[in-house]
């Protein structure tokens, strides 16, 4: 049984040595300027192994923290299992952090060394000094330098326990927090995966899994990863996602699994139907947040299920749904029902149980002795923050779900994205979803905006593609509104349309809760937001 990551690769190198474990397509090998193509197992693992020597004569040892802003190329892959092997921890960056962003992640994780692209030596150099840290920074290829530390935990074997990531929340609100992500979160991916069955059942040596989502991220790094890893599988990791070409690449990479987040079916849904809808091999869909309209037609346009699932990057597989068998209750933002080793409570705002069909917070833990297992560690150096996490004995997820009289969960939005109006809430991600749907909208964000009368209203931010003459806002504005009262009840649809050149978002493309707070109060009044108040009236009931 495997303790570490590189453990778990190396055995599944012994054992399908001639299987591809990367496919990188024409399309990203020609963005990241690398050779497109195949790395087998058995190659894969010379290079790590020649890696892991390097860094080991270099001085590198258990509980160092290296930094790797690889993007999503195959070096990314190579330095994280060869540190692995040593006890090293690697910390994801994201190639889009700027300098305050670049200096919180340096200082906060204490990386010794960081491997990156080129062009982003500088940033980071300039980062390392203002934090006051002395880090090595180097391009793939390069001979790693000594670290300016020894390493903490010299002389021990890194085992189950050692942390193998550090991964960084989105930050939607307030500064990132490092999430602490020891190897036994990532197996527990792996293994979770591999075995859940169902209509997400993976066969060993077989499958071809494709992913645009970031390596920064829980869902590539941990679920898309490990799953092949564990299941001699191979990833096809592109270095984001390009609807244009998205059909042709899942075509011509074999493709059997792809991974979602729901803007994407969102987008593909725009296109014209056509006689290739059907023409892949894909066997399922695993991701979240597809709009609820939506999930039916895409299922029957292009044949094959969308598996919901739910998850965060603080629970890893240890609490994760996912709606793989049937029923499904497509339509209906369900995402399952608990397996027996996971244990949920939803609960009202003064911690008590709701019912069947009624809104609450979600909790999750592991069943059995150790309902952590297969969580993360906890925040880096913020133990207040995780023991509030864990409050009661239960991970409080920040969720806003339902279950319905059949035992299924149903996910409404975040705790802290709920809208009050009048005494009504609203969930954000509802009316954004909605307002996607509308032709002219490429993309939506929802807050609340002081309103003297109704405590909150709903003010939408809206990107559109082709974007509208600046004499055309105010009649697109109404339209829009008008539109969405025939989709949503009255008291949901936008009193303000703000249109913007551009919405906060994170690495993986979520909205930026927190600047979208700070930005949502100072748009009304503004040249390029419009009041439309007016237009939200009751609709009569026909008798």
């Amino acid at each position: 049984m495997s303790s570490t990551v590189y453990q778990a690769f190396s055995a599944t190198a012994q054992q399908w040595p001639d299987n591809p474990f990367l496919h990188i397509v024409p399309e990203t090998a020609g963005i990241y300027g690398v050779p497109a193509g195949e790395l087998h197992y058995r190659h894969a693992l010379d290079a790590i192994d020649a890696l892991k020597l390097a860094y080991e004569k270099a001085g590198y040892g258990h509980g160092h923290r290296v930094g790797l802003l690889l993007e999503n190329r195959p070096s990314f892959f190579l330095h994280w299992f060869a540190l692995n092997a040593l006890g090293v921890s690697v910390v994801p960056i994201n190639a889009d952090l700027r300098a305050a962003e670049l200096q919180y992640l340096i200082g906060h994780s204490e990386i010794v060394l960081a491997v990156a692209l080129p062009t982003h030596h500088e940033a980071l150099r300039a980062a390392a000094e203002t934090a006051g840290r002395t880090v090595g920074i180097i391009a793939d290829g390069d001979v790693p330098p000594p670290p300016a530390f020894g390493a903490p935990h010299a002389g021990r074997e890194p085992g189950i326990d050692t942390e193998c990531g550090l991964l960084y929340t989105s930050g939607t609100t307030g500064r990132p927090k490092g999430c602490i992500l020891p190897n036994e979160y990532y197996l527990h991916c792996g293994n979770w995966y591999s075995n859940v069955g169902g209509l997400a059942a993976l066969r060993p040596g077989k499958e071809r899994m494709l992913t645009p989502l970031p390596l920064v991220h829980m869902n590539a790094m941990a679920c898309s990863t490990m799953a092949m890893v564990v299941t001699g599988g191979c990833l096809i990791p592109l270095d984001r996602f390009h609807p244009r070409s998205w059909w042709d690449t899942v075509r011509e990479s074999g493709a059997t699994v792809v991974h979602y987040l729901g803007v994407m079916p969102a987008i593909l849904m725009k296109a014209e139907p056509g006689p290739d809808d059907t023409r892949h091999q894909v066997r399922f869909g695993f991701g979240a947040g597809i709009d609820r309209s939506l999930h039916a037609t895409f299922e029957e346009r292009f044949g094959f299920p969308l598996l919901e699932a739910w998850a965060m990057t603080e629970t890893g597989s240890g609490a994760v749904v996912i709606a793989n068998h049937e029923p499904r209750f497509i339509g209906s933002s369900c995402f399952g029902k608990e397996a027996d080793e996971v244990q949920v409570r939803i609960v009202d705002d003064a911690g008590q149980p709701v019912g069947p069909n009624q809104d609450g917070e979600l909790l999750v833990r592991h069943a059995g002795e150790n309902p952590r297992f297969g969580f993360f560690a906890g925040y880096l150096k913020d133990p207040a923050a995780t023991d509030e996490a864990w409050k009661d004995g239960w991970f409080h997820t920040g969720d806003i779900v339902r279950r319905n009289e059949h035992g299924y969960l149903h996910f409404v939005d975040r705790k802290k994205n709920v809208i009050r109006r009048s005494g009504e809430n609203i969930a954000a991600v509802e009316v954004e979803s909605v307002l996607l749907q509308h032709p002219a909208i490429k993309a939506a964000a929802v807050a609340a905006v002081p309103d003297a009368l109704r405590g909150d209203e709903v003010l939408a931010c809206l990107v559109c593609e082709p974007a509208p003459a600046e004499a055309d806002l105010h009649g697109l504005a109404r339209d829009i509104v008008a539109w969405s009262l025939s989709q949503l009840a009255y008291y949901k649809v936008p009193g303000y349309v703000a249109f913007v050149d551009a919405l906060p978002l994170t690495p993986t493309n979520k909205i930026q809760r927190g600047e979208l707070k700070n930005l949502a109060p100072t748009l009304p009044g503004t040249p390029r937001c419009f009041d439309t108040r007016d237009l939200k009236k009751r609709q009569e009931t026909p008798t």
